[in-house]
């Protein structure tokens, strides 16, 4: 399977793909308030897609069905375009629960690296083509380039399948804790040191 970075003619299917793989998620339904659910889904995987593109870190199977969404080390201001977009559509994705799903994403955050870092954002792969390593396939460049320039790479994962996943791939955790407020999700941080450095190798593709 060929993988590529994404461009912005990518966006609608590589925000479908994200949407779809996360309706079943359990984060999902937690975060998003249930009134128009999948909508506020849809625009978040777009505004993750988005910001992405704006340092070229996002990556993708050819035919769309596996997508994976980073942030790397050190970015740049987000253009204040985009931002002005965040900044009005946040709330409104998240409605109500905008401040339990952000304090929880700081208590999460307490065990990735302080060092600058590559962080997986956003990881889906389609319900009828998990199992087959996709997930993998769109997350190696970016830990390959990891492992060349002896830098960490990260993620933050809320449930135990993802937390499996990210060992198979070299990730280890480094912190766990529960969701704020509600204590509802569980939610672990997970770091992968470079190859070259240790000497080893959500998202929703399930393995």
């Amino acid at each position: 399977m060929t993988v590529r970075p994404a461009g912005r003619p990518d966006v609608p299917r590589t925000s479908a793909t994200l949407a779809r793989a996360w309706a079943d998620y359990r984060w999902s339904g937690w975060a998003f308030p249930e009134d128009g659910r999948a909508q506020r889904l849809h625009r978040w995987c777009e505004l993750a897609v988005l910001r992405g593109l704006d340092t070229d870190s996002v990556w993708t199977t050819e035919d769309g069905a596996s997508v994976a969404v980073w942030a790397p080390p050190s970015p740049p201001p987000v253009a204040d375009d985009l931002q002005a977009v965040l900044d009005r559509d946040l709330p409104r994705m998240l409605g109500s629960r905008q401040p339990v799903v952000l304090a929880s994403e700081r208590l999460a955050e307490q065990g990735l690296p302080e060092e600058p870092h590559w962080r997986l954002v956003a990881l889906g792969t389609l319900a009828d083509r998990r199992h087959a390593g996709l997930a993998a396939q769109v997350c190696a460049p970016v830990l390959e380039r990891c492992d060349a320039e002896g830098v960490p790479a990260a993620l933050t994962a809320y449930t135990r399948l993802a937390v499996t996943w990210g060992q198979q791939q070299g990730f280890a955790v480094t912190h766990a804790t529960r969701t704020a407020v509600d204590h509802e999700l569980p939610a672990w941080a997970m770091v992968r040191r470079p190859a070259r450095a240790s000497g080893s190798g959500e998202g929703r593709d399930d393995g």
